[in-house]
């Protein structure tokens, strides 16, 4: 015959169920473990509330200033050239080059490139728009300064002379003469306008500058200093011309090496400097 299971019993003979697993102080521990869990998921909701806040009062300035990210972020520069004569530092003189000045269909590119290579430059004065857009959820800007490179005699190159169709120029906010030991945007009444009035930007604000420069006596290189105030410290940002090189200016001369007037089409044509040539 096959043996048959036997329970243990006790000395009075009663069945003994199984023993439940216990903890040291006599609980369950699977009771120990779900209150354990409730405990770990309020701790980890409660922290991703503050997480959560903190973040998005301060974590995000936080995380841009570890990736190195400047206060403010240039968004856009523009140069008005529009029916305004500029002249060049040098004449053109190597064939491509000549070339590309005065064919009607070329790329507008590479004649671009041919004038920054000749170091153009718009006469006595220039306007320049500038979009700044802050990167943190409070950025002040506390300046902007006109920062000369060069300053030079007045070029004498080339004067590119611009179709014209007469009127004024829109009127601008901000001036900063050049020609001063130290130049800086001024308000109507002479006074240094960041003195008296500083700009605050938040997150993704954008704010837009239109800026004249004037400069009668020299040619100048220069570019723009931004100076922001952020997470209580001051930070510089760079602002240069649109090709990536600096700003130029130039004063008028009395004569020129060459002479090009523009093209209905494109192109500039070689002539003689009087009106018409």
């Amino acid at each position: 015959m096959g043996r048959a299971r036997r329970s243990k019993r006790t000395s009075a003979g009663r069945d003994v169920a199984p023993e439940r697993q216990q903890d040291g102080e006599g609980r369950p521990k699977g009771l120990v473990g779900w209150l354990a869990g409730i405990v770990s998921a309020v701790i980890l909701a409660a922290f991703g509330v503050v997480f959560t806040e903190w973040y998005n009062t301060h974590g995000s300035d936080t995380v841009e200033r570890v990736r190195g990210t400047a206060a403010i972020t240039v968004g856009h520069v523009k140069v008005d050239y529009s029916e305004r004569d500029t002249v060049l530092r040098e004449p053109v003189t190597e064939p491509d080059d000549r070339a590309v000045m005065i064919a009607t269909h070329a790329d507008e590119q590479r004649r671009q490139d041919v004038l920054a290579r000749h170091r153009r430059a718009l006469i006595d004065h220039m306007d320049v728009t500038v979009v700044l857009t802050g990167n943190r959820s409070s950025a002040r800007i506390v300046g902007i300064e006109p920062r000369v490179l060069a300053r030079k005699p007045v070029s004498r190159g080339a004067r590119l002379i611009a179709i014209t169709g007469g009127g004024e120029t829109d009127t601008v906010q901000l001036a900063a003469d050049l020609d001063r030991p130290a130049p800086r945007f001024t308000t109507a009444k002479g006074a240094a306008y960041f003195k008296e009035k500083q700009i605050d930007l938040k997150r993704d604000e954008p704010v837009t500058f239109t800026l004249r420069f004037m400069g009668k006596k020299a040619y100048y290189e220069f570019e723009l200093r931004v100076t922001v105030l952020a997470d209580g410290r001051t930070e510089q940002v760079t602002v240069k011309a649109p090709d990536g090189g600096p700003f130029r200016l130039t004063g008028k001369a009395s004569r020129y090496q060459a002479y090009y007037r523009e093209l209905p089409h494109g192109g500039w044509r070689p002539c003689d400097g009087r009106r018409p040539c």
